[in-house]
Formats: C-alpha cells, sequence, structure tokens
C-alpha cells in the first residue's frame, strides 16, 4: 500500500469537508462524522479530517500509481469547492 499526506491550511476545512463527503456520497461509500471523513474509492481511501486552522488529508493506495491519480483528484475537488481561495496549498508527503 501507499500513503500520502498533506495538510492544507484554511480557516473553511470543516465546510470543504462536507461539501466534499455529500458530493461522493452518490457514488461511493462514504462517512462524515465529528471533523472527519471517510472515501472509499476502489483502490484507495481518503480520510479528512478539519480544524479551525486547516484540512489534514490522508490517501492510502493500492499502488504508487493509483496514490498520484488519488492525489488528483482529491485536491482538483476540493479546489473546486473552495473556488474563493484555490488553489490551495497542497503538500503532499509519505505518510
Amino acid at each position: 500500500m501507499a500513503k500520502t499526506i498533506a495538510v492544507v491550511p484554511t480557516d473553511s476545512g470543516w465546510k470543504y469537508l462536507q461539501q466534499l463527503c455529500k458530493h461522493w456520497a452518490h457514488k461511493l461509500e462514504v462517512e462524515l462524522g465529528e471533523q472527519k471523513g471517510v472515501v472509499k474509492f476502489a483502490e484507495a481511501t481518503a480520510v479528512v479530517t478539519s480544524d479551525d486552522q486547516a484540512l489534514t488529508v490522508e490517501i492510502e493506495a493500492s499502488s504508487p500509481e493509483v496514490l498520484e491519480r488519488m492525489k488528483g483528484v482529491v485536491s482538483s475537488h476540493l479546489d473546486r469547492f473552495a473556488f474563493r481561495e484555490a488553489p490551495l496549498p497542497f503538500d503532499w508527503k509519505p505518510a
């Protein structure tokens, strides 16, 4: 399994997290809880948490290639919801 994490500074993390989970809930298995969302894709899982200052995005994928693709998918969707402050500064690091 390949893993990555990014901490993205934003004051609106909880709002973006909710929008992301609601958007994907139509097609994917999604869990939304207190300041945390889990999205299960076919070959990856994204766990997004928020606090007052940032969103933390963790992705675990079946291969490095899938991980690279999923980083783009998740970041582009979050940028769409955060259009007022997009592009968000994703600084992906190995997890």
